[in-house]
Protein backbone atom coordinates (compact mmCIF):
# COMPACT_ATOMS: atom_id res chain seq x y z
CA UNK A 1 0.00 0.00 0.00
CA UNK A 2 1.81 3.31 -1.12
CA UNK A 3 1.73 6.72 0.65
CA UNK A 4 -1.19 7.65 -1.72
CA UNK A 5 -3.66 5.42 -1.31
CA UNK A 6 -2.38 5.82 2.69
CA UNK A 7 -3.24 9.45 2.15
CA UNK A 8 -6.18 8.86 0.15
CA UNK A 9 -7.70 6.62 3.31
CA UNK A 10 -6.89 9.19 5.72
CA UNK A 11 -8.78 11.88 3.81
CA UNK A 12 -11.73 9.22 3.81
CA UNK A 13 -11.74 8.74 7.01
CA UNK A 14 -11.45 12.60 7.35
CA UNK A 15 -14.39 12.99 5.41
CA UNK A 16 -16.40 10.06 7.45
CA UNK A 17 -15.90 11.75 10.75
CA UNK A 18 -17.12 15.33 8.96
CA UNK A 19 -19.89 13.63 7.92
CA UNK A 20 -20.75 11.36 10.66
CA UNK A 21 -20.54 14.23 13.60
CA UNK A 22 -22.11 17.23 11.45
CA UNK A 23 -24.92 15.40 11.03
CA UNK A 24 -25.49 14.18 14.47
CA UNK A 25 -24.76 17.40 16.04
CA UNK A 26 -27.00 19.78 13.59
CA UNK A 27 -29.82 16.10 13.39
CA UNK A 28 -29.92 16.65 17.43
CA UNK A 29 -30.78 20.78 17.00
CA UNK A 30 -33.64 19.63 15.20
CA UNK A 31 -33.97 16.44 16.56
CA UNK A 32 -34.18 17.38 20.53
CA UNK A 33 -36.84 20.00 20.62
CA UNK A 34 -39.05 18.07 18.38
CA UNK A 35 -38.46 15.31 20.47
CA UNK A 36 -39.20 17.32 23.84
CA UNK A 37 -42.29 18.84 21.65
CA UNK A 38 -43.94 15.01 21.12
CA UNK A 39 -43.20 14.15 24.59
CA UNK A 40 -44.83 17.49 26.15
CA UNK A 41 -47.70 17.01 23.70
CA UNK A 42 -48.70 13.62 23.72
CA UNK A 43 -51.59 12.31 25.80
CA UNK A 44 -49.81 12.19 29.37
CA UNK A 45 -47.38 15.04 28.61
CA UNK A 46 -47.09 18.57 30.28
CA UNK A 47 -48.96 20.24 28.34
CA UNK A 48 -51.46 17.35 25.95
CA UNK A 49 -52.60 18.43 22.35
CA UNK A 50 -53.34 16.10 20.28
CA UNK A 51 -53.36 17.92 16.94
CA UNK A 52 -49.58 18.71 16.99
CA UNK A 53 -48.65 15.44 18.14
CA UNK A 54 -50.08 13.75 15.87
CA UNK A 55 -48.99 16.39 12.98
CA UNK A 56 -45.27 15.65 14.19
CA UNK A 57 -45.76 11.62 14.66
CA UNK A 58 -47.21 11.31 11.18
CA UNK A 59 -44.44 13.54 9.64
CA UNK A 60 -41.94 11.42 11.75
CA UNK A 61 -43.10 8.27 10.52
CA UNK A 62 -42.95 8.98 7.21
CA UNK A 63 -39.55 10.12 6.59
CA UNK A 64 -38.34 7.10 9.25
CA UNK A 65 -40.29 4.67 6.68
CA UNK A 66 -38.32 5.65 3.56
CA UNK A 67 -35.35 3.80 3.21
CA UNK A 68 -32.18 6.11 3.35
CA UNK A 69 -30.52 5.19 0.22
CA UNK A 70 -34.34 6.30 -1.45
CA UNK A 71 -34.20 9.14 0.58
CA UNK A 72 -30.68 10.47 -0.23
CA UNK A 73 -31.88 10.09 -4.01
CA UNK A 74 -34.92 11.81 -3.81
CA UNK A 75 -33.47 14.54 -2.21
CA UNK A 76 -30.83 15.89 -4.36
CA UNK A 77 -32.48 18.42 -5.87
CA UNK A 78 -33.42 19.67 -2.06
CA UNK A 79 -29.19 19.14 -1.23
CA UNK A 80 -28.56 20.93 -4.25
CA UNK A 81 -30.40 23.81 -3.63
CA UNK A 82 -29.28 24.04 -0.08
CA UNK A 83 -25.05 23.76 -1.11
CA UNK A 84 -25.12 24.24 -4.27
CA UNK A 85 -24.09 20.28 -5.11
CA UNK A 86 -25.24 16.86 -5.07
CA UNK A 87 -22.46 14.94 -3.84
CA UNK A 88 -19.29 15.06 -1.32
CA UNK A 89 -19.57 15.01 2.15
CA UNK A 90 -21.05 18.34 2.43
CA UNK A 91 -23.78 17.13 0.30
CA UNK A 92 -24.20 14.06 2.37
CA UNK A 93 -25.03 15.87 5.48
CA UNK A 94 -28.26 17.11 4.31
CA UNK A 95 -30.29 14.08 3.87
CA UNK A 96 -27.86 12.38 6.82
CA UNK A 97 -29.64 15.78 8.80
CA UNK A 98 -33.29 14.40 7.68
CA UNK A 99 -32.64 11.03 8.28
CA UNK A 100 -31.89 11.79 11.97
CA UNK A 101 -33.81 14.23 13.11
CA UNK A 102 -36.70 11.84 13.18
CA UNK A 103 -35.43 9.19 14.72
CA UNK A 104 -33.30 11.40 17.42
CA UNK A 105 -36.66 13.05 18.09
CA UNK A 106 -38.24 9.61 18.82
CA UNK A 107 -35.21 8.57 21.14
CA UNK A 108 -35.39 11.55 22.94
CA UNK A 109 -39.14 10.97 23.30
CA UNK A 110 -38.23 7.55 24.44
CA UNK A 111 -36.21 8.85 27.12
CA UNK A 112 -38.17 11.17 28.19
CA UNK A 113 -40.93 8.69 28.86
CA UNK A 114 -38.60 6.75 30.61
CA UNK A 115 -38.41 9.45 33.62
CA UNK A 116 -40.31 8.58 36.44
CA UNK A 117 -43.49 10.18 37.06
CA UNK A 118 -43.37 10.78 40.51
CA UNK A 119 -40.20 13.33 39.79
CA UNK A 120 -42.08 15.30 37.77
CA UNK A 121 -45.15 15.11 40.11
CA UNK A 122 -42.77 16.11 42.99
CA UNK A 123 -41.60 19.53 40.73
CA UNK A 124 -44.86 20.32 39.86
CA UNK A 125 -45.83 20.19 43.48
CA UNK A 126 -42.77 22.79 43.97
CA UNK A 127 -44.34 25.15 41.78
CA UNK A 128 -41.89 24.39 38.90
CA UNK A 129 -42.80 25.66 35.51
CA UNK A 130 -42.84 23.57 32.36
CA UNK A 131 -39.69 25.01 31.07
CA UNK A 132 -38.01 24.37 34.38
CA UNK A 133 -39.42 20.88 34.53
CA UNK A 134 -38.18 19.89 31.15
CA UNK A 135 -34.70 21.66 31.76
CA UNK A 136 -33.82 20.76 35.18
CA UNK A 137 -35.62 17.75 35.73
CA UNK A 138 -36.32 15.94 32.48
CA UNK A 139 -33.59 16.02 30.98
CA UNK A 140 -31.17 15.38 33.87
CA UNK A 141 -33.27 12.12 34.73
CA UNK A 142 -32.89 10.93 31.65
CA UNK A 143 -29.23 12.07 30.77
CA UNK A 144 -27.72 8.16 30.86
CA UNK A 145 -30.47 7.50 28.55
CA UNK A 146 -29.95 10.38 25.86
CA UNK A 147 -26.44 9.69 26.02
CA UNK A 148 -26.75 6.26 24.69
CA UNK A 149 -29.36 7.03 21.91
CA UNK A 150 -26.81 9.70 21.11
CA UNK A 151 -24.22 6.68 20.88
CA UNK A 152 -26.55 4.52 19.01
CA UNK A 153 -27.32 7.68 16.65
CA UNK A 154 -24.09 8.55 15.87
CA UNK A 155 -23.28 4.57 14.78
CA UNK A 156 -26.41 4.41 12.57
CA UNK A 157 -25.42 7.36 10.77
CA UNK A 158 -21.43 6.43 10.06
CA UNK A 159 -23.32 3.32 8.97
CA UNK A 160 -25.67 5.83 6.20
CA UNK A 161 -22.56 8.00 5.66
CA UNK A 162 -20.53 4.88 4.17
CA UNK A 163 -23.54 3.96 2.54
CA UNK A 164 -23.62 7.26 0.95
CA UNK A 165 -20.68 6.38 -1.18
CA UNK A 166 -22.39 4.25 -3.52
CA UNK A 167 -24.23 7.85 -5.55
CA UNK A 168 -20.74 9.71 -4.34
CA UNK A 169 -20.72 10.51 -0.99
CA UNK A 170 -17.56 10.82 -0.12
CA UNK A 171 -15.75 9.25 2.70
CA UNK A 172 -14.45 5.38 3.08
CA UNK A 173 -17.85 4.09 1.63
CA UNK A 174 -17.27 6.02 -0.98
CA UNK A 175 -13.40 4.35 -1.64
CA UNK A 176 -14.83 1.39 -0.55
CA UNK A 177 -17.52 1.47 -4.00
CA UNK A 178 -14.95 3.13 -6.40
CA UNK A 179 -12.20 0.69 -5.25
CA UNK A 180 -13.35 -2.08 -3.74
CA UNK A 181 -16.32 -2.27 -6.56
CA UNK A 182 -15.44 -0.95 -9.67
CA UNK A 183 -12.15 -1.57 -10.01
CA UNK A 184 -12.12 -4.97 -7.87
CA UNK A 185 -9.24 -3.59 -5.36
CA UNK A 186 -10.30 -5.83 -2.85
CA UNK A 187 -7.38 -5.28 -0.20
CA UNK A 188 -8.31 -1.31 -0.09
CA UNK A 189 -12.48 -2.60 0.04
CA UNK A 190 -11.37 -4.66 3.18
CA UNK A 191 -8.89 -1.85 5.22
CA UNK A 192 -12.12 0.40 4.59
CA UNK A 193 -14.35 -2.27 6.19
CA UNK A 194 -12.15 -2.05 8.97
CA UNK A 195 -11.72 1.48 9.31
CA UNK A 196 -15.09 1.62 9.66
CA UNK A 197 -15.56 -1.15 11.85
CA UNK A 198 -12.67 0.57 14.27
CA UNK A 199 -14.66 3.73 14.51
CA UNK A 200 -17.76 2.34 14.94
CA UNK A 201 -16.05 0.36 18.11
CA UNK A 202 -14.42 3.90 19.27
CA UNK A 203 -17.73 5.22 19.17
CA UNK A 204 -19.90 3.03 20.62
CA UNK A 205 -17.14 2.17 23.68
CA UNK A 206 -16.79 5.89 24.44
CA UNK A 207 -20.34 6.50 23.82
CA UNK A 208 -20.93 3.67 26.49
CA UNK A 209 -18.40 4.77 29.30
CA UNK A 210 -19.83 7.92 28.88
CA UNK A 211 -23.16 6.96 29.61
CA UNK A 212 -22.34 4.54 32.85
CA UNK A 213 -20.63 7.32 34.66
CA UNK A 214 -23.46 9.73 34.06
CA UNK A 215 -25.69 7.00 35.52
CA UNK A 216 -26.13 7.86 39.14
CA UNK A 217 -28.37 4.50 39.87
CA UNK A 218 -24.91 2.39 39.33
CA UNK A 219 -23.12 4.25 42.03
Amino acid sequence: MNAQVIQMLLEGIRDTLYMTFGSVIIGYILGLPLGILLFVSNDKGLKPNKVIYRVCDFIINIIRSIPFLILLILLIPFTRLVVGQSYGSTATIVPLVICAAPYIARVVESSLNDVDTGVIEAAKSMGASNMQIIFKVLLVEARTSLMTGFTITTGLLLGYSAMSGTVGGGGLGDIAVRYGYYRWQTDIMIVTVVLLIVIFQIIQNVGTGISMKSDKRKR
